[in-house]
């Protein structure tokens, strides 16, 4: 049975974020609000969570995880970035936008695509995100929340409840979200190229 914090999402309790951020250090699974909707993550390299993962969305083990970073501070660690790159996303973070890299070593390799060895980083304009990916230090690999057979990603927190109490470990209720889905501008052999158009302005990316 899974457990469920209401957390303010302008003003997170400290206790339930320390709470949170212990389980998944001890290798749990979490459902946490984003500014593109709930994501469901776990922490880096947490082979047994990540099968999880991919029980519950029922898809493969080649699906694309994202590092939800807290910052770029973390960047250079797991994505090959250049100075060019770096100026561009440092003027879109945080937000709505996942930007896809070549990994680095310091990536697991199950986290990166098989075929291209690429890897999305995100950077949430979400305090609860924020606050947990600060508390935790360290990237947490997420998924979009959405379960087999829906079309759009989960926005309510009680329905989430109902579907995956016994399939995860802590179900995070930050508010009711709807469905923004992020930009996604792939990087990763240089030129930037547009993948997804989602919420937020790519005029930039644009030839």
């Amino acid at each position: 049975m899974s457990q469920f914090f209401h957390i303010h999402p302008d003003n997170p309790q400290g206790r339930l974020i320390h709470q949170a951020v212990n389980i998944i250090k001890q290798g749990g699974v979490i459902v946490y609000p984003t500014d593109s909707g709930y994501a469901i993550g776990c922490g880096l390299g947490e082979k047994k969570a990540m099968d999880r993962i991919l029980t519950i969305r029922r898809v493969d083990k080649n699906h694309n995880f994202t590092l939800v970073c807290k910052d770029l501070s973390e960047i250079a660690t797991f994505a090959r970035v250049d100075n060019t790159a770096f100026r561009i996303i440092r003027s879109l973070t945080p937000g709505p936008y996942t930007f896809i890299f070549k990994g680095t070593k310091e990536v697991p390799k199950r986290v990166l695509n098989d075929k291209r060895r690429t890897i999305g980083i995100r950077v949430p304009d979400n305090r609860i995100a924020l606050e947990l990916l600060a508390e935790l230090g360290e990237p947490l690999m997420s998924s979009t929340l959405l379960l087999p057979g829906d079309e759009f990603a989960e926005s309510d927190p009680d329905e989430m409840r109902s579907r995956l109490e016994k399939q995860v470990d802590l179900i995070i209720h930050g508010g009711y979200l709807g469905e923004k889905p992020t930009s996604v501008v792939d990087f990763s052999e240089g030129e930037p190229v547009i993948i997804r158009r989602g919420e937020d302005d790519v005029s930039q990316f644009e030839a």
